[in-house]
């Protein structure tokens, strides 16, 4: 399963959406706070930085291969390479 933490206002997370839905590729969704740093999630926002350390989004958990990364660059590739 694919996780998605990410801010609706946030272009990088846009840019990863774009991907998941130019692959056709299902996701959850979690939005922890808004692009600017406002929390709209406490406890997403608190699984956002117990998962991955950092305070940062776009955030991409991939359980089924167990790989976890943040940078919408990095996650768009690893997108096509195990998804495309």
């Amino acid at each position: 399963m694919l996780e998605l933490y990410q801010a609706e206002d946030c272009p990088y997370s846009e840019k990863v959406r774009q991907k998941l839905l130019d692959l056709g590729v299902s996701y959850v969704i979690h939005n922890p706070r808004t692009h600017e740093g406002e929390v709209r999630n406490e406890q997403t926002d608190e699984q956002l930085r117990q998962l991955g350390g950092e305070d940062q989004i776009p955030f991409l958990v991939d359980t089924r291969r167990e790989e976890s990364m943040y940078e919408s660059d990095d996650i768009a590739a690893y997108l096509d390479e195990y998804y495309g």
